[in-house]
């Protein structure tokens, strides 16, 4: 099965246009290299990739617990009162963090 043909009947099924294929055109004075066709593609990132990017690099994060709550996940024994959670549910729906 051709992928290519699957999906251009799925783009017909969904009414998406066809996107035809990018012919790289000459430069003036010659053919196109494979080095200056690929040095003129870029790429660029949006705010919220680049506030994605810096979240990830915080470093508020206490690995020790995070591992003992893996472990307790695990073997089955992490457990929460349900008190415990009816008050941050409260808390939350109150507005107060």
């Amino acid at each position: 099965m051709d992928i290519r043909s699957s999906l251009d009947g799925l783009k017909s099924l969904l009414g998406t246009p066809q996107a035809t294929p990018a012919v790289p055109q000459p430069a003036k004075g010659g053919p196109v290299s494979s080095s200056s066709a690929l040095g003129s593609d870029r790429a660029t990132f949006s705010s919220a990739a680049s506030e994605v990017s810096l979240t990830a690099a915080d470093t508020d994060v206490r690995a020790d617990k995070v591992a003992s709550v893996q472990a307790a996940l695990a073997d089955g024994s992490y457990n929460v009162s349900a008190s415990a959670i009816a008050s941050k549910v409260v808390d939350a729906m109150l507005g107060g963090q």
